[in-house]
Formats: C-alpha cells, sequence, structure tokens
C-alpha cells in the first residue's frame, strides 16, 4: 500500500476533505425531545467539537424526516445551504452522503458539510404501530411481497439461514456477535443496554425469526448525532487533529428478494472494493471496523464482503484473536440504534481514531492509537451499502 497521505486529493488537483467534527445528541431514552431538536443539539455539539463558526457550513445533508428533510432541517438550524443532499437509501444512507459530501467539498462545490440525523423511533413505535398497515399501500416490486408477510427481519433471518445451510455457520457464532457487542457497549457509559449477556441466553431469548432471537435484533433507541466536513484549508483552524476522508464507495442491489443473486452476498461486496482501491489499502491495513448491525448476521457477512475474512468464514473469524475489533461503542445491537444508524458509524470511527472512545479504545500492537478506521453501512435488507475509509495522518 501507499503510505497515508502521499497520494492526497489535492495532488490531482482537488481539495482533500477532513471531518472536523463529530458529536451525539442525548441517545436512548428521550422522551422530552423531537426529532428537531435532537437535529438541533447534535449539530450545536459537532459544531463545537471542530471549533468552527457555523457560518462557513454552506452544506447540509439531513435524511429521515420527509421528502423535504434537507430543508426543513436547514430552516430549523437556521442555516441556508448553497449545497444539500437528501439521498435515502436506508442504514447506508449516511456513508452514501457523505462520499457525495466529500466529493462536493473537493470538487469546490461546498466549503463545509453538516451531515445531521435525529430520530424519535423508542418513543413514538406505538404511534407508527396503530398507522402503519403493510399489506395496504405497497407500490411498485414490494406490492408482490407484502400479501405474504415477509418483514424486514424474516428476510434478514431468511439470508441467514441460507449462509448456515451452505457454509455450517452455526447459532452459536450469530449469538456471539450479539455477546460481544454487549461487552463493548458495557465499556460506554453511552450505551442503552450495559448488562452483559450469554451466548446461551441469546439463544434461550423469544424467537422473532428463525434464527433470530431477540437478542440478535438491534434495540429501539431516541437520538441523534452529526458529523462536519470541511474542505482542507479550513483544517488549521479546526479545535482537533483532522481525520482525512481517503476512500469511498456505493452500490445499491436488489429490493425484491427473487432478485437477490445470492442470499449469502451483501452490497458491502462491491462498495468495500471500491472504498479500498480509493483509498489505496487493503482490510488488513485497517485497524478498528464500525459495521451496521440491525442483527448479528449482518456483521459476519459483512467481513466477508469487505474482504477481512473469505467467504463463508465470518462466524469463526469474527470469534478468533485476530479479527479486526467491530462495533467498538456496543453497536446497534446494544449502544443505539434510533432507526437509521449509519451516521453513528462515522462518528464512532472518528472518535477511535482521534482516541476519543467513551468506552472501548482500540490500540495498535504497539500502543498507539488507531491510524485506519472503516465505516460500512447496509441499508433495507442488504438493499444498498455504502462504504468510508478514514485515516489520520
Amino acid at each position: 500500500m501507499t503510505a497515508i497521505g502521499t497520494t492526497s486529493r489535492s495532488s490531482r488537483g482537488r481539495r482533500r476533505v477532513a471531518v472536523a467534527g463529530v458529536a451525539l445528541s442525548d441517545c436512548g431514552r428521550v422522551d422530552e425531545a423531537t426529532p428537531h431538536a435532537l437535529h438541533a443539539q447534535a449539530a450545536r455539539r459537532a459544531l463545537a467539537d471542530s471549533g468552527l463558526d457555523r457560518s462557513l457550513v454552506d452544506g447540509l445533508a439531513s435524511a429521515g424526516l420527509g421528502t423535504l428533510a434537507p430543508v426543513e432541517v436547514a430552516e430549523y438550524l437556521g442555516l441556508r445551504p448553497t449545497w444539500v443532499d437528501s439521498t435515502a437509501v436506508g442504514g447506508a444512507t449516511w456513508e452514501v452522503m457523505a462520499a457525495h459530501a466529500a466529493d462536493a467539498i473537493a470538487a469546490g462545490h461546498a466549503k463545509a458539510v453538516l451531515l445531521v440525523y435525529g430520530s424519535t423511533a423508542r418513543a413514538d413505535v406505538k404511534a407508527r404501530r396503530r398507522t402503519s398497515n403493510l399489506s395496504f399501500g405497497a407500490r411498485g416490486p414490494l406490492q408482490f411481497e407484502v400479501p405474504y408477510g415477509h418483514t424486514l427481519v424474516a428476510k434478514y433471518a431468511m439470508a441467514a439461514r441460507r449462509h448456515m445451510h451452505r457454509y455450517g455457520t452455526t447459532p452459536e457464532q450469530l449469538a456471539e456477535v450479539a455477546v460481544r457487542a454487549r461487552a463493548h457497549a458495557a465499556l460506554n457509559p453511552e450505551a442503552m443496554f450495559r448488562e452483559p449477556v450469554t451466548v446461551d441466553e441469546v439463544l434461550s431469548g423469544p424467537m422473532i425469526a428463525d434464527p433470530f432471537t431477540k437478542l440478535h435484533c438491534c434495540i429501539r433507541s431516541d437520538g441523534g448525532c452529526a458529523v462536519l466536513l470541511v474542505a482542507e484549508e479550513y483544517v488549521p483552524d479546526t479545535a482537533k487533529a483532522p481525520v482525512w476522508v481517503l476512500g469511498t464507495g456505493e452500490h445499491v442491489s436488489h429490493t425484491t428478494m427473487s432478485e437477490w443473486e445470492d442470499f449469502t452476498v451483501s452490497p458491502a461486496a462491491v462498495s468495500g472494493r471500491l472504498a479500498f482501491e480509493r483509498a489505496g489499502v487493503t482490510p488488513d491495513d485497517i485497524d478498528v471496523a464500525e459495521i451496521y448491525d440491525a442483527f448479528t448476521y449482518m456483521t459476519l457477512v459483512t467481513l466477508e464482503d469487505l474482504g477481512f475474512c473469505a467467504k463463508g468464514e465470518g462466524g469463526a473469524y469474527f470469534a478468533g484473536k485476530d479479527a479486526v475489533p467491530v462495533n467498538t461503542d456496543g453497536g446497534g445491537l446494544s449502544a443505539c440504534h434510533p432507526g437509521m444508524r449509519g451516521l453513528f458509524l462515522l462518528v464512532e470511527a472518528v472518535r477511535q481514531l482521534r482516541g476519543e472512545a467513551p468506552g472501548l479504545q482500540v490500540r495498535r500492537p504497539d500502543g498507539t492509537l488507531p491510524r485506519l478506521a472503516l465505516a460500512s453501512g447496509t441499508g433495507g435488507w442488504f438493499c444498498s451499502s455504502g462504504t468510508v475509509v478514514l485515516g489520520r495522518d
């Protein structure tokens, strides 16, 4: 691989892009807040973390509040951006939007782009159940699956079962993902669930969709977060050392299950390859990985598709002593999952590179801080993927 920074965007006539600020809003159970309030809280904290003035922000990326998300959020935050993005591809949205924002900054279309999200998914769950009826109103390809009751969790469960059948992945290996996530969450004061669990407790829990019991599935929380990306010329004014965007990749796969060519391969196989190629690094170079984990199977198959291990070896690799540290904050399985978790992956990756993790702080074998981190988000039922490689000089 080339040394980090030796092939900068500047040398190709494009500005390098850095993460200047990251922050979470209040998370977990936040009964008194609205989604907009969580947006604002996260945005204020990320700007304070960056040390930059809000007047520099001329770009905004937001999703999750309907078709006018970036317009509503911009008005609420008192911003008038000249570059906006509201790409919506499920849980991969934020890695994809980070890629778009980085490209816009590199090309000179924006100076500083704020990515911001807030959701009261936990507080709203009862209202959503009252108003949601998936048997009616389905449009496009989904109308052919909805009458048969295919829920999102059932689709992931079918994919997990296929992987188990083809490669011999065991329920215990899947359960170990939940156990490890909870162990990381136990160290994180910001995590919603911190009580350790065992493999037996995971396996003996209430069945949700075979092979997933309750603890195989992500939690539902409230919360928000924000990430500020800036052009390289503003880095000297930031409060903290920069974390550089080194490479990104995105890919979409399918909507209907019948169009999914292989249940054991996720779109991260493409987005990851592109991100690594553009960053000039390999999976072996990565010190810490933040991976979308709405269900335990997602962690194993994404590790495979990103190239950390061979196809079918995710279970054994994850349990091994040489596995890359994954979801160091506790992940969506234990820390927080307020609807779309992708932006939280970027926040934790940056914190790890800065040495600011609130819980588990990864160290390299020589005791130094991580140099390279990866965030890979997944949307739908492996319908989309966005991968971002981050590094510090």
